[in-house]
């Protein structure tokens, strides 16, 4: 049987990380088709040994994705300090 897995992936310096939440499962790639391929092979090593307890397909199958919209201060996106945030002197 195959079934989606939701797994994220993001860039964190030179390496990408990819987390598969529901599973509790993380691996890292020097690309994102490295992440990608790592990510499979650690599901399938997952799913494959039998001592560790495996989730219920009620549960798999629940999980949804969404966006959630934020404000974000100016300035934290692009490493600029706002005038609010700088320390007053006494």
């Amino acid at each position: 049987m195959e079934i989606p897995l939701p797994v994220v992936i993001s860039r964190e310096g030179k390496w990408f990380v990819a987390s598969c939440p529901i599973l509790d499962l993380a691996t890292q790639g020097k690309t994102e088709a490295e992440v990608k391929e790592n990510m499979e092979d650690l599901i399938n090593d997952y799913f494959k040994d039998p001592d560790t307890p495996k989730p219920k397909m009620k549960e798999i199958m629940s999980v949804s994705l969404t966006n959630v919209p934020v404000k974000v201060p100016e300035g934290v996106l692009y490493g600029k300090a706002s005038s609010s945030s700088k320390a007053k002197s006494c």
